[in-house]
């Protein structure tokens, strides 16, 4: 046995010790995130480590509960079961099987790179603004306060403020020394910070718990293998539909954290095959009425930063919590309430950092985007705002497409390359021609207004007798684009001037020869680059006149 395979297989082993005692108690915690019995985390935890330590593919990826999509799930079982705890646990285990399921479509249909439905600032715009709404809803806990429910944060923080006055001082006590000692220990390399806080808070259980501190409470870990109900009929739409929100979530977040640490340490990436393995750890943890699970960024960096080598350290974890849970069930049933609602608020306080926004407001790009995600979030609920917000980044995204932007070329002087007069007057226009040049892929949305306004450059342009339409920018043609680009060669060849497609992408080429418009022959369409047109347009006789008809 070589000493290296075996130094990386005990670096694993301590790994997934290390972070076993991390992932446990978020993972009791994300249940009340999501209005669950605490069992839910821990059978979520323990299914997605075994699933992905067994099926997966990335050697860093932690699969487990994550605070998005806990918070996703309560929105969507409260709006589903209403606030009632037995019907919202029986929904909550539906929801779960169906985001399986949808994974396992998804994965089928090889659809890898559906997490590019939600832009990046929407997806940072989201995640602030969701680590506000969780850590607000976490704040009764902290306090000994009664639960607020809802995520419309205007309404939780005028309940907040009614029932201030209720604030057990024990509880308060607890949770703030507990927050404070966790973020404390981050500045110690290696300290686990939350066992820490859990020890000492079941050490002193026994006193709070006289003082009217809530414990975490039973523990039910027996596994439900009864399948989960069912929809009713009128249920199955919104039912499949928050099911796919879930997914949304947890895949941008899995794919976003395990193409990270890819990416750092030069590993591929196989994201069909994520999406598969995530299909089969939601179906199996929905069986057995458990959360949602993903690879959440905080504990995929946790388990790298401890030093893991291979998937052999989340099995390790695996185990680890397996035992855990066996040995020290009784212990873990005594943890605080305010203990927990410490580490919810700990662990998303790495999403109000307001330097992820510093890039957008340096470049001036997707600004909005991102605001109207937070605001979104805050203004209209979890659900409804990570819906809205992504539509809102869908929509920006054909405004900007739609908008119409056409450049005139001209040679720079002593080169091959042709480039937009306005930006460069030293370049020179060819004499007797025009070269135009859209700047967004044309389409449906765009393609009459792009060729609206090179007709009007046109007819700026009436000594030229060559037009050179270079269509780099597009990579496919769409039908209404076809008959917009055919109605522009006609309009065209009626006013004798020649038109010549340049820097055509192949498949762009092939089905404008499929086209067979008659305005645009076969030798319009072979100019592989702009400078090609033109030469091969100053070289040519001058084209006969037309009359119009």
């Amino acid at each position: 046995m070589s000493a290296a395979p075996a130094a990386n297989r005990a670096a694993d082993v301590l790994a997934g010790l290390s972070i076993a005692g991390l992932l446990l108690p978020e993972a009791v915690a994300y249940s009340g995130i999501a209005g669950l019995p605490p069992q839910a985390g821990v059978i979520a935890l323990f299914v997605g480590l075994a699933c992905y330590g067994l099926l997966g593919r990335s050697r860093y990826a932690i699969v487990s509960a994550t605070s998005s999509s806990a918070a996703v799930l309560a929105a969507g079982t409260l709006a589903l079961a209403g606030p009632e705890g037995a019907a919202r646990a029986a929904v909550a285990a539906t929801l779960v099987l169906l985001t399986g399921g949808c994974f396992l479509v998804a994965g089928a249909a090889r659809l890898g790179g559906l997490s590019h439905l939600i832009a990046r600032p929407v997806l940072r715009g989201f995640t602030f603004g969701l680590a506000c709404v969780i850590a607000l809803k976490q704040l009764p806990n902290l306090g000994g306060l009664p639960d607020l429910h809802g995520d419309f944060v205007p309404r939780l923080l005028l309940d907040l403020l009614r029932s201030a006055g209720g604030v057990n001082p024990a509880a308060l006590g607890t949770g703030a020394a507990a927050l404070l000692l966790l973020f404390l220990a981050e500045r110690v390399r290696r300290l686990p910070g939350s066992l820490l806080a859990i020890v000492l808070g079941v050490a002193a259980s026994g006193w709070l718990a006289r003082h009217g501190v809530a414990l975490t409470g039973a523990i039910d870990l027996v596994p439900a293998w009864t399948l989960p109900a069912w929809p009713q009929p009128d249920q199955w739409l919104p039912s499949v539909e928050l099911a796919a929100a879930v997914l949304l979530v947890l895949y941008a977040e899995s794919y976003g954290s395990i193409r990270a640490f890819a990416l750092k340490h030069g590993d591929p990436v196989q994201p069909n095959r994520d999406l598969l393995v995530l299909g089969v750890a939601n179906a199996l943890s929905g069986l057995l009425h458990g959360m949602p699970v993903g690879a959440g960024y905080s504990g995929t960096s946790a388990n790298e930063a401890a030093g893991a080598q291979s998937r052999l350290a989340g099995l390790v974890a695996a185990a680890t919590v397996l035992l855990l849970v066996l040995v020290l069930l009784r212990w873990i049933e005594r943890i605080p309430a305010p203990v927990l609602a410490a580490i919810v608020i700990h662990a998303v306080s790495k999403s109000w950092r307001l330097s992820v926004f510093r890039p957008y407001l340096q470049w001036r790009r997707d600004r909005l985007v991102a605001l109207a995600a937070v605001l979104a979030v805050l203004a209209l609920g979890i659900l409804n705002g990570l819906l809205a917000a992504i539509a809102f980044g869908l929509v920006m995204l054909l405004r900007q497409l739609a908008t119409p932007h056409l450049s005139v070329l001209g040679r720079l002087p002593g080169s091959h390359d042709f480039v937009d007069l306005a930006e460069h007057p030293s370049a020179q226009p060819p004499p007797g021609m025009l070269v135009l040049r859209p700047e967004e892929p044309l389409f449906f949305a765009n393609a009459e207004s792009i060729l609206a306004l090179a007709r009007r450059q046109v007819e700026r342009h009436p000594a030229g007798s060559v037009l050179v339409l270079s269509l780099e920018e597009s990579p496919d043609l769409d039908g209404t684009t076809l008959e917009a680009l055919a109605d522009f060669a006609a309009w065209l060849a009626a006013r004798g001037i020649v038109l010549r497609v340049a820097r055509l992408k192949d498949a762009v080429r092939a089905l404008l020869l499929r086209a067979a418009l008659p305005q645009l022959p076969p030798q319009a369409l072979d100019y592989w680059s702009v400078e090609d047109a033109v030469e091969a347009a100053a070289s040519a006789p001058p084209p006969t006149e037309t009359s119009p008809p």
